[in-house]
Order: structure tokens, then C-alpha cells, then sequence
């Protein structure tokens, strides 16, 4: 549970909840706190839009009348929870279920073996290293010992190429900030630096291992880190043993501030690629500097940023790149930088029917993973494009990993399903053969469990395809208990994976549905055009059709149907429970994008402009105040029960967007049924966060649906 409150506070809405007999409190029952409003009234191109909850987008950790709020929201939602008898008996299983090891699939650098274990309910997963995989692993970071409570994490990791050191990212409460540190793996000596201010970037190092390069930002303001736009990414080199403040600066645009730079180092150690980025779209420029030249600038080898282009590997001046250029699906093609004219681009491997997902170069072969109807498959081709083998996947699911460099002969990669706990495979990348490495040894039965896909038709006749799970002799009588989830966005494809939170859904008896909406990858730069911008539409028919047809083939009915969403997904579920709150028994937003007309002021908001538009915009203002969930909750209109969550050091999408949506939403709301709020406190917009608190807001959230949903579990 997430009893958080002062305990004057506490003394004060107690009053709420005495005396009452301990029965399941009803919607009615509720008595949530007074939110007060201002006079706020913006001026969208002629058009007036009150936000008379504006307030609320303050720091909670910076202004007291936010964290009272949050402390009085936090009370009526745990004394809720806690009400539910079913409950802890649901933490309790999830627990059990929980405690198991897990592992990541190993890789190499240098001549060690690397790879995290969890032994089952550490709240942070453990970095191990071994000579050889026979050995006994030795533990290398363990960063449970960081914090009490677990909210400071492991994120990021590089090696130098010979091994000696480990560049590491330290995460602290879920937040994108990090903080990054080098290890002496030998010796396990921590380097007297400290890399401060480091956000949305990895470290690359030369291959001499004396340094890498990395992005990061201006130190914030006092009292903006978590508020304060990010702006000003600038590239610097690192010299191990050294302190930040005598870090060289590589690039910088003050007069772009918008851009950021990714960079990687070729395998032969000579160039330095810069990869610029002002957006989550895949549209990049790119700049290369030649690393044999100590004053050599930064030259540009793509100077728009109208397609992608991923740098993959390159053989001497040949360099070569994935890229959608004439090309929805991708393809590869080479680059020779003495004369890089698009007239000479070579094309290495066309486009396929099914969109290319990610390429590594391990072996000097190209090791693609590709998606056909969102199920992997995984291909190998030569350098110069020929095709060499498929590697043979243990079943329908995902497979992920294929790690590695071009001089290893061996990579892994990890294999699981939404009924299938991951195991993880050795692949001989000389003889394509596939070896068992590691089963996870979990209670869980997946043969008592089918998986099938459907196909369903939306509003506009486009075909979309739909994951369902569920036990085995599933009665298609409409009375199921079924959790619909979607992401619908950023390219991201949703394929089938294993889920421990979802294998407990399963357990209890509920059918489990994942959508692959427009707005995703799962077919290619068309199918995530189709559900972006003016656009944007699209993605929500699906998710109701995806519903109706659930509906109408008898697997659960409008009081049975619970939705769920995360960020993106948050949105998604909030612009469809305010679109058609007659069709939904429960809804679960979280983290959610609720406000469209101003995601781009606060932190990485701005980087959703490629995919959203913004209010800026006259034409696209249109767009995003027709489906904003803030602003299309209409007074008196009956709503769905519903638990937003959300988290108060969340610096992706600002807890504002959930505050302001819980609290215009339980003013409007005219059915008996709940609208509470769920904040956590040192948490994130998910990274990073303890399995402890994992593991106590699912207990909450199936807790909330075994009572909304009417479901027999006790």
C-alpha cells in the first residue's frame, strides 16, 4: 500500500472514513478532497480554453499546497484499496509468483563475461561478471547496497573496449537524470569522477579506453531539474581520472538548442559518428569527425532531417546505415564518404515485406530482426548483402538481444511469449546453431494457457491485429474478466513478451488482450503515419474497435472490460474513456500525456512535437483540443470507474497531466462510480523503480478490478 501522508493530514481526513463497518466502500462513499481552482483562461488563435487547474503542474516537491493535495488524494485512494478484501491476498501471490530468478541474456567485453541476475524479489537486479560461462559468477555491482528502500538503480552501462573500465549510469527515484560513474572492473576501484547532468545518452569510448564521449545538458536552475525544459545538448569527451569540470567540448549548436547528439565510435577506432536528434521521430543528420585529426571539426554526411539514418558499422571510408530512404519498411544501404552524394548511395539489403525492427553486425554479418505480424524473425546477411541464414526461433514470440561485435563468434538472445517465460539461447555464428543457455524456473504452467491472434476491423476497415490470452476451455459467454492494453505511438511495436504481472491476470482467471494499434512500428513507417499528427484519430477508433469486438465475440461485456495504457498509452486510455465512456467497466491511466496543449513546455515534452504537433500550431491546435482527455471531460457526463497513476519524480511526463485530468475528472464525473488517483512517491515514469513498489500498485490494480469488474476472487 502507499500510506505517505503527514500526519496532520491524516488527523484531519480521518474523520472521512471512521465508523464505518469495514465493508467495501462504495463510489458514493467517497469523499474526495476539495481542489480549489484559479481563473486561468489561455488563448489558443482565437479560441478561449479555461485551466482552471493549472495550479497543479507545480513541483510537488517544491510547492506545499501540491503535496497537500497529493497526501489527501493518496488517503481516499489507499483507505479504498485497503477496503478490498481480495487485496493482500493478491500481493501475496504476486509475491510468490515473483520470486524467482531472472536473468539478462550475457555478453562480452573484453575477456569477461557480463550479465544481471535478480535472485527473485531484489528490488534491483545485480551485475555479475565471469571468465568463462562455466565459472562462478562474482558479483560486480550490487545496487540494492545504494539505498534502503531500492529507488536508487542501475541504468546504463558501457565498457571500454579491452574491458578495463565500466562507465555506468546511477538513477535515483525513477528519474531521467543521471549521474555516471567508472569502475576499475580489476581491481572494482571506483574513479574519484563524477558525470553530472547526464540525460538521454550513452558513452562511447575510444578504443586507446583512456576516455568516451557523452551528451549532457546544462546544470537546471535551482528548483527546475524535474520542471525546466530540456534544451542546450552539448557532446564532450571524458578522460578517466579526471574531473567533469576538464571535460573537452566536442559539439554544441547554441544556435539549434533543440538538437542532441548521440555519439558512437567506429569499430576501427577512427571516426567519431554524431548522430542529431531533435525529436522521437527517426529522422536524423549526421555529422562525422575524424578522430586522427586532433582539431578536426565535425563535418556533415546528412544534413536534413527528413529520414532516418542509423549507423550500423563501416569498412574504412564505406559506411554503412539502416535508413527508411525510399524505404518505408527500411532497408541498408552504404555510404562512401569521398564522395557522399545521395546519387551514390549503394544499397546493400532491400527493403523486405515485413519492417526491419533493429540490425546488430556481429561476425561481420548483419544480424536483422524483422516483424511478421508482429511476431520475430530474425535473418542473417553478409556485409555486402547476401543472405545467409534464418535463425530458427523456438516457437511464435519475441526474440531479442543478438548482441555482440563484428570480431565475436558467438552471440545471445533472450526468447519469450505472453504464455511463455523467457529462456535465453547461445547462437553459433558460424554454424547457426542455437543452443539453450538458461530457463527461467518459474510456477508457471504454461500449458494450462492458449495465446491465439485475431484480426478486427476498424472504424475506417483497416485490418488490426490483436493478441489474446487466457486459460484453456475460456467460455465465450461475455462474462470474462478482460484487460485491454495498447501503446499506439512512436514507432514502438508491441509483440508478444512474458510479463509476470500479466501471468498473475491469468492466474486469477482474467483474459489478457494487447492491440496493435496505428501509431506503432509493427508494420512500418505507414502504419506509424497512420496514427500520428492529424492522424492521431485513427489510433483510438482502433482502440474502441478493438473493444467492440471483444464485446461482440463474447469474450466479456462493457461491465467485464477493464483498458490500461502507460504515457502514450495513458493518453490513449484517457481521449477513449472520454470519447465512449459507455463502453468500459474500468479504466487505467498511467502516466499519461492528459493535457495536449502544453506537453511541450515542461521537460521532454518537446520531443513529442514530431509526433503529436503542437498547440502552436493553428491547424494542429484543432486536432489536439478534439481529443486532449483534460480538456474533452464534459460536466455531468457518467464515467467509468478509474485509477490514474502516476508517480512525483516522474521528469518524462510531469505528474501535472495526471493531477489536473483526477481532478476534473472527479468533479465532473456524474455515476456512482470511483475516480481515484495513485501517486508514488520516488518513483519515475517507470525505470529504475524497486520491485517492492512494483509489486505493491499491481496489488492495487488488480485489487481496483476484482472490485469494478465484479470478479470472483477471494
Amino acid at each position: 500500500m502507499t500510506f505517505r501522508l503527514s500526519r496532520a493530514v491524516a488527523f484531519t481526513l480521518s474523520a472521512f472514513f471512521l465508523g464505518s463497518s469495514g465493508r467495501i466502500p462504495m463510489a458514493a462513499d467517497l469523499d474526495y478532497p476539495e481542489t480549489k481552482k484559479v481563473d486561468q483562461v489561455d488563448t489558443y488563435h482565437g479560441v478561449e480554453v479555461q485551466d482552471p487547474y493549472r495550479w497543479l503542474e507545480k513541483d510537488v516537491r517544491e510547492a506545499d499546497d501540491v503535496r497537500e493535495w497529493v497526501e489527501a488524494e493518496n488517503q481516499v485512494t489507499d483507505h479504498y484499496l485497503s477496503q478490498i478484501p481480495a487485496r493482500d491476498k493478491i500481493e501475496n501471490e504476486l509475491t510468490e509468483l515473483w520470486d524467482y530468478a531472472k536473468y539478462s541474456a550475457p555478453f562480452k567485453a573484453g575477456d569477461r563475461y557480463f550479465f544481471q541476475k535478480n535472485d527473485g524479489l531484489q528490488n534491483q537486479s545485480v551485475l555479475y561478471t565471469m571468465k568463462s560461462l562455466d565459472d562462478e559468477p562474482e558479483v560486480l555491482i550490487d545496487p540494492n547496497k545504494w539505498s534502503e528502500d531500492g529507488t536508487v538503480a542501475l541504468s546504463n552501462m558501457s565498457f571500454s573496449d579491452d574491458g578495463r573500465y565500466l562507465a555506468y549510469g546511477v538513477q535515483e527515484a525513477g528519474s531521467d537524470w543521471r549521474t555516471w560513474r567508472i569502475m576499475d572492473i580489476a581491481s572494482r576501484e571506483l574513479l574519484p569522477e563524477k558525470l553530472d547532468w547526464l540525460k538521454f545518452t550513452s558513452a562511447e569510448w575510444t578504443p586507446d579506453g583512456k576516455g568516451f564521449f557523452y551528451g549532457r545538458f546544462n546544470e537546471p536552475e535551482e528548483g527546475e531539474a524535474f520542471q525546466s525544459l530540456n534544451l542546450n545538448h552539448k557532446l564532450y569527451y571524458h578522460r578517466v581520472n579526471t574531473p567533469q569540470s576538464d571535460d573537452v567540448l566536442v559539439y554544441e549548436r547554441p544556435d539549434e538548442p533543440e538538437w542532441g547528439f548521440g555519439p558512437t565510435v567506429t569499430d576501427d577506432g577512427r571516426y567519431l559518428i554524431i548522430t542529431v536528434w531533435k525529436g522521437t521521430a527517426d529522422k536524423y543528420r549526421v555529422f562525422v569527425k575524424d578522430l586522427t585529426e586532433p582539431y578536426g571539426i565535425p563535418v556533415p554526411l546528412i544534413d536534413h532531417f527528413d529520414n532516418e539514418y542509423t549507423f550500423l558499422t563501416n569498412d574504412g571510408s564505406k559506411f554503412y546505415f539502416k535508413t527508411d530512404l525510399d524505404a518505408p519498411n527500411k532497408r541498408v544501404i552504404a555510404i562512401d564518404l569521398r564522395d557522399p552524394q545521395p546519387e551514390n548511395y549503394v544499397e546493400v539489403i532491400p527493403e523486405a515485406e515485413e519492417p526491419m525492427e533493429s540490425i546488430n553486425v556481429v561476425a561481420n554479418q548483419f544480424v536483422i530482426s524483422l516483424l511478421k505480424d508482429v511476431k520475430t524473425q530474425v535473418k542473417m546477411y553478409s556485409l555486402d548483402g547476401k543472405p545467409l541464414r534464418e535463425v530458427e526461433l523456438p516457437g511464435i514470440g519475441t526474440a531479442s538481444g543478438f548482441g555482440g561485435k563484428r570480431t565475436d563468434i558467438e552471440t545471445f538472445y533472450s526468447f519469450a511469449s505472453f504464455t511463455t517465460p523467457p529462456s535465453i539461447y547461445r547462437y553459433n555464428m558460424i554454424t547457426g546453431e542455437s543452443e539453450l543457455f538458461r530457463r527461467s524456473e518459474i510456477n508457471f504452467d504454461e500449458s494450462q494457457y492458449e495465446l491465439k491472434q485475431v484480426f478486427y476491423e476498424s472504424k475506417d476497415g483497416t485490418k488490426v491485429p490483436m493478441f489474446i490470452a487466457h486459460k484453456k476451455g475460456l467460455k465465450l459467454d461475455g462474462n470474462n474478466p478482460t484487460l485491454l492494453y495498447a501503446y499506439g505511438g512512436f514507432n514502438i511495436s508491441l509483440t508478444p513478451y512474458f510479463s509476470i504481472s500479466r501471468a498473475q491476470w491469468l492466474e486469477m482467471g482474467g483474459v489478457y488482450c494487447v492491440a496493435n494499434l496505428r501509431g506503432g512500428g509493427e508494420y512500418g513507417e505507414e502504419w506509424h503515419k497512420g496514427g500520428m499528427l492529424q492522424n492521431k484519430q485513427n489510433v483510438f477508433d482502433d482502440f474502441i474497435a478493438a473493444a467492440e469486438w471483444l464485446i461482440d465475440n463474447k469474450y466479456t461485456s462493457t461491465p467485464k472490460l477493464a483498458i490500461q495504457g502507460g504515457s502514450n498509452g495513458g493518453l490513449l486510455v484517457g481521449a477513449c474513456m472520454t470519447q465512449r465512456p459507455d463502453l468500459f467497466g474500468a479504466c487505467l491511466p498511467a502516466v499519461g500525456v492528459m493535457d495536449m496543449l502544453r506537453f511541450q513546455k515542461f521537460t521532454a515534452g518537446r520531443y513529442w512535437v514530431d509526433e503529436y504537433g503542437s498547440s502552436d500550431d493553428p491547424e494542429l491546435f484543432k486536432v489536439l483540443n478534439q481529443y486532449s482527455p483534460y480538456h474533452q471531460l464534459k460536466k455531468g457526463t457518467e464515467y467509468p470507474a478509474t485509477m490514474v497513476t502516476t508517480a512525483d519524480t516522474d521528469d518524462r511526463v510531469v505528474p501535472g497531466h495526471s493531477f489536473k485530468f483526477a481532478a476534473r475528472l472527479q468533479e465532473y464525473n456524474a455515476s456512482n462510480e470511483p475516480v481515484l488517483i495513485r501517486i508514488e512517491t520516488k518513483a519515475g515514469h517507470g525505470s529504475g523503480k524497486p520491485t517492492s513498489k512494483i509489486i505493491e500498485e499491481l496489488a492495487d490494480v488488480y485489487a481496483f478490478l476484482v472490485k469494478e469488474l465484479g470478479m470472483e476472487y477471494k
